[in-house]
């Protein structure tokens, strides 16, 4: 532990030392990861080949994906190899990258959510005035701003997080560079800084909480005037699982961030870390798109021998070019 401990990296502790546990681990992060892998690679496809879903919606869901497959990937991973070689080292590079891309990607997430929760308020709420509002400037706009807010917080978390001076060995007792966890290695009160940013970034994402729920606020009281029954299903089918995501990601991410670090190493760590960073990236495409129809019919489109026919041909056509 004095080698992997050293002023070079980190030690990863977060799961159990048993051998046959760490392999069983591994296969139960891997096979989650697949399935998230294949859920979010399948909507950016679908939702970019077929013109049919070229929407404001579906805009912001094809970068909801994409922001989950990176958010998924930024740690599972990692943990993955981590225990199949029995190894929880992890390198300072490697570390202060992983905090970045985990919190500009997180933030981001949060954001798009916002930005979606809006999409639907405006498309149930001013479906005349809904083409005018979300014109194709305005999303580009709206996913460059989620897309740097993200990276302004990462940049932030990264920069304050990395200039605390540690003391003691360098053990975190999580699957990857988690900054609650980071703080119990600082010196006594080194870390206000960094506790003042993540509250603040928690703050922000509780407003952006507020504005989801008042969104769907106004879009359930929309949708109860509608006279069929038929359509408000439709409508809370969709807006349901939505909030429910939304409230548990934020939920669990908020209780880690906020919690007051302690010496003691517990197994809620490890289960509130799992709900905002693995399952949210896993469930999203069965949750947003896997049970739309229309995401059904596209992806039926695709994978029809007639449609793929076409597009062979179509590229042979390009490459002949």
């Amino acid at each position: 532990m004095a080698n992997l401990t050293s002023a070079s990296g980190f030690l990863l502790v977060g799961f159990s030392a048993d051998r046959k546990l760490q392999i069983l681990h591994a296969l139960l992060f891997l096979v989650t990861y697949l399935l998230a892998l294949t859920g979010n690679l399948l909507i950016i496809t679908i939702t970019t080949l077929d013109h049919r879903l070229h929407s404001p919606m579906y805009y912001f869901l094809k970068h909801l994906s994409l922001l989950d497959l990176c958010f998924i990937s930024v740690t599972v991973p990692q943990s993955i190899a981590n225990s199949l070689m029995n190894n929880g080292y992890i390198s300072l590079g490697q570390c202060i990258l992983q905090v970045f891309f985990f919190i500009a990607l997180a933030s981001s997430e949060v954001a798009i959510l916002t930005v979606m929760s809006y999409d639907r308020y405006v498309a149930v709420c001013q479906p005349l005035q809904y083409e005018t509002i979300m014109d194709p400037c305005a999303c580009r706009h709206a996913v460059i701003a989620v897309w740097v807010a993200g990276g302004l917080s990462g940049l932030m978390h990264a920069a304050v997080n990395f200039s605390i001076p540690l003391c003691g060995e360098r053990v975190i007792h999580q699957f990857f560079c988690d900054v609650p966890q980071m703080l119990k290695l600082a010196c006594s009160y080194e870390f206000i800084n960094e506790i003042a940013v993540a509250a603040f970034t928690t703050s922000t994402a509780f407003i952006c909480l507020t504005s989801i729920v008042l969104s769907y606020i106004r879009i359930f009281s929309a949708v109860l005037r509608i006279p069929s029954a038929e359509g408000r299903t439709k409508v809370f089918s969709t807006c349901l699982p939505h909030l429910f995501v939304v409230t548990f990601f934020l939920s669990a991410a908020g209780f880690e961030f906020l919690r007051p670090p302690s010496d003691s190493q517990s197994a809620m760590d490890l289960m509130f870390s799992i709900f905002y960073t693995v399952i949210p990236p896993t469930l999203n495409p069965v949750i947003y798109s896997l049970r739309n129809e229309a995401m059904k019919a596209a992806l039926r489109k695709i994978l029809s021998k007639e449609e793929f026919t076409q597009r062979k041909m179509h590229l042979k056509a390009i490459f002949k070019l």
